[in-house]
């Protein structure tokens, strides 16, 4: 790219965003009833585990997706680790994921004591390849008693863990019909995608569980929080229960039946996440129709934005360009921030961590690729 694109890219996003000052990647908006849900939950006294807004957050989460089931958590990455141990993933086991993501997605496996292992990603979504599973699975995978285990390694492989990256869709109906194939189930990681369809059916929907986050940098924010979203009413118990310390319920005795987890959300942010989540509907227009300034912008400039996949309906969480290749990426990754304009390259891919370098990864290619071109532009919405 050059220079004066970049110039002309930093007067185009001070113009969209009015403003002289630093221009962050992407900050929460407060216009909704925050205040008063927030205050109501104080003057309730409920202001940790339980509360009516937790209630309240639970069900308007689950009618807003599809989902049949919504369990809050304290934040995304507890949600992931919770689900995964929901659907039997155990020590010594492999889940299948993905090397482009952020590093939750592989820390949640690793604290059920499993191992991820990596595949490509296609360029059209920056998700899990449906194609690339296939094939690792047709080359490795083989059925023992309706489970499906590596040849290889031995191991179980005990669950398959696709990211929808930037809010973007991956081919989520491929990818459950492969891993229906090895009766693996799906664990959906839609920590990003919250208002991201796919043939208009909403993401951390397509699996048998799934995932969302509400960072303070995600679409919507509760603080922290996150959400097991879930058609299974079984694993919905399970998972409040798993999440709320495995305490069962009793007037006044503590009872534990096995070992759980302190992960459920408190009051007080689910009074805050009921607000945002009014706010959500306008926040995805807006953000689209940002996403679309990007585009046309990019269009008449030579420049290229990555676009949502097709028969998909994106958040466009994070807005993202396509460069020539890493010096190109680098420079114009100096050349915003040093203006005050934040950007931020795609995350450093998992197998090139320390903690996951011995990790089973299949041919990266588009992994590699993406790494080196993707760069992530202000987002926030306006």
């Amino acid at each position: 790219m050059h220079g004066a694109i970049t110039k002309d890219f930093i007067r185009f996003v001070r113009e969209i965003y009015q403003t002289d000052e630093l221009i962050p990647l992407h900050e929460p908006r407060f216009q909704g009833r925050e205040k008063e849900y927030l205050i109501d939950a104080i003057d309730s006294t409920f202001v940790s585990s339980v509360g009516q807004y937790v209630d309240r957050f639970e069900a308007d989460c689950a009618k807003y997706t599809g989902a049949k089931y919504a369990v809050a958590t304290v934040n995304g990455t507890a949600a992931l680790h919770a689900a995964l141990l929901l659907v039997g993933v155990k020590r010594d086991e492999e889940v299948i994921t993905q090397a482009l993501t952020f590093v939750a997605t592989c820390n949640a496996i690793h604290y059920c004591g499993a191992e991820p292992v990596f595949v490509d990603v296609d360029r059209t979504t920056l998700g899990l390849s449906a194609q690339a599973l296939e094939d690792y699975l047709d080359e490795f995978a083989e059925d023992r008693n309706g489970e499906a285990w590596n040849k290889q390694t031995g191991k179980r492989i005990a669950a398959c863990l696709p990211m929808h990256t930037f809010g973007h869709p991956v081919d989520m109906g491929r990818i459950v019909e492969v891993c229906g194939k090895y009766h693996i189930p799906v664990v959906e990681d839609a920590a990003e995608a919250l208002g991201s369809t796919l043939n208009k059916q909403h993401c951390g929907t397509f699996g048998r569980v799934g995932v969302l986050s509400f960072n303070g940098n995600k679409i919507m924010t509760t603080g922290g929080g996150g959400m097991i979203l879930t058609d299974d009413e079984t694993l919905a118990k399970q998972a409040k229960h798993l999440t709320t310390t495995a305490k069962q319920p009793h007037s006044w005795q503590f009872i534990h039946d096995q070992v759980g987890f302190n992960y459920r959300m408190p009051n007080l942010n689910a009074a805050l996440g009921v607000a945002q989540l009014e706010c959500v509907p306008l926040f995805v227009t807006k953000k689209r129709e940002l996403a679309a300034r990007y585009i046309e912008w990019s269009q008449q400039n030579g420049f290229q934005c990555f676009i949502e996949p097709e028969a998909a309906y994106s958040n466009y969480w994070l807005n993202a360009v396509v460069l020539e290749n890493l010096s190109e990426r680098d420079a114009f990754l100096k050349a915003t921030n040093e203006q005050g304009i934040m950007t931020r390259p795609i995350w450093e891919p998992m197998h090139r961590l320390p903690m996951y370098r011995h990790c089973r990864k299949g041919v990266l290619v588009n992994t590699e690729w993406a790494a080196e071109r993707i760069v992530n532009i202000p987002s926030s919405v306006i």
